[in-house]
């Protein structure tokens, strides 16, 4: 079959190139060459490979790579030949609080990504990868782990003692559950499934309420001892139960839109309680760097639902679409 690439088309829409040349140029300057061994499937990448959101063509998907390092141009420091390296999510931004040129480019958006055999880019746009994990677990951790580890330890300041809210299955909120579960806090979950219910409970959630109570945010709070210290939030759209559901002066880290639809709350829900919202997109390579030695640490190991191999690229998405998944779904090179 040769080797793979997978393009978003003219009419935005995804596809697979077979047979492309058996490597791409030699790298160049800081440039290293990187031969693919797995990815992952975030929601950013759906909106991608559906259309939702427009890309140049000719962009190739896929925000989340791990690979092994096959050459390194003449400039190359951080590296050598043969390391096991993890792709950033912001290339460009490496250390310190967001700042607008860091984060303006988004891998398989703006900027190519990994949904290929192989990659040729700059270096400071990785890291080494977790030595505790093989290449598909850790390239579950580049988008999602990242974004739940800054939300809770960065912008979240979590302690020992914490109560965490996490909203369904999906990959940021399993990362969450298990980064707040190894730092001591108490996490509650929120799922409109029996089953998954079960299998959030399993994982180590202290608590599970159901998302389809118009009143799920009191079950929250009474489960919390009055109300959460932090909140993950995926969904999007109507706000009001997710802050109800915190204490005074609790946090809200709004990470995601799953639901597309606009945010909205009432005023009340946040101002008199002193109640705090904060924008989170993934994070810097600092903060990836800090989030892999924790891994490493811990020996915390990724949810994975299923993997599919890079040459079914297509039907992992429509699966995803289907978001019966716990976890996350990953893509590996064969």
């Amino acid at each position: 079959m040769g080797l793979i690439k997978y393009e978003i088309a003219a009419d935005q829409k995804l596809t697979k190139l077979a047979s492309v040349p058996m490597k791409p140029r030699p790298p160049a300057g800081n440039e290293i060459l990187v031969r693919i061994e797995a990815s992952s499937l975030n929601f950013h990448d759906y909106l991608i490979a559906t259309g939702v959101i427009a890309t140049t063509p000719g962009r190739i998907p896929l925000a989340d790579g791990v690979g092994v390092i096959e050459a390194c141009g003449p400039q190359a420091q951080r590296f050598s030949v043969g390391d096991t390296v993890m792709g950033t999510f912001f290339p460009d931004w490496h250390r310190g609080d967001a700042y607008a040129d860091g984060v303006a480019q988004m891998r398989g958006d703006h900027i190519d990504g990994f949904g290929a055999s192989y990659v040729v880019m700059p270096e400071a746009g990785f890291t080494k990868a977790p030595a505790t994990l093989d290449a598909v677990a850790a390239a579950c951790l580049p988008c999602a782990g990242l974004t739940a580890w800054r939300s809770l330890f960065v912008e979240g300041s979590l302690r020992p003692g914490d109560s965490v809210v996490v909203q369904g299955t999906g990959g940021v909120s399993m990362f969450a559950l298990q980064f707040a579960r190894a730092a001591g806090a108490r996490v509650i979950a929120t799922t409109g499934s029996p089953e998954k219910a079960d299998r959030l409970r399993a994982l180590g959630a202290h608590g599970v309420v159901d998302r389809f109570d118009p009143e799920w945010g009191l079950a929250v709070r009474k489960l919390a001892d009055g109300g959460a210290d932090h909140l993950i939030e995926v969904s999007g759209g109507d706000l009001t139960q997710s802050l109800s559901s915190l204490r005074t002066g609790g946090r809200l880290c709004l990470v995601g839109v799953l639901s597309l639809e606009s945010i909205a709350f009432a005023p009340q829900a946040m101002l008199h309680a002193n109640r705090r919202i904060s924008g989170i997109t993934v994070g810097s390579r600092e903060h990836q760097e800090a989030m892999i030695a924790a891994v490493e640490r811990t020996g915390i190991s990724p949810v994975i639902d299923t993997t599919f191999p890079l040459s079914s690229l297509r039907e992992a998405f429509e699966y995803f679409g289907r978001r019966q998944h716990v976890g996350k779904i990953a893509i590996s090179a064969t």
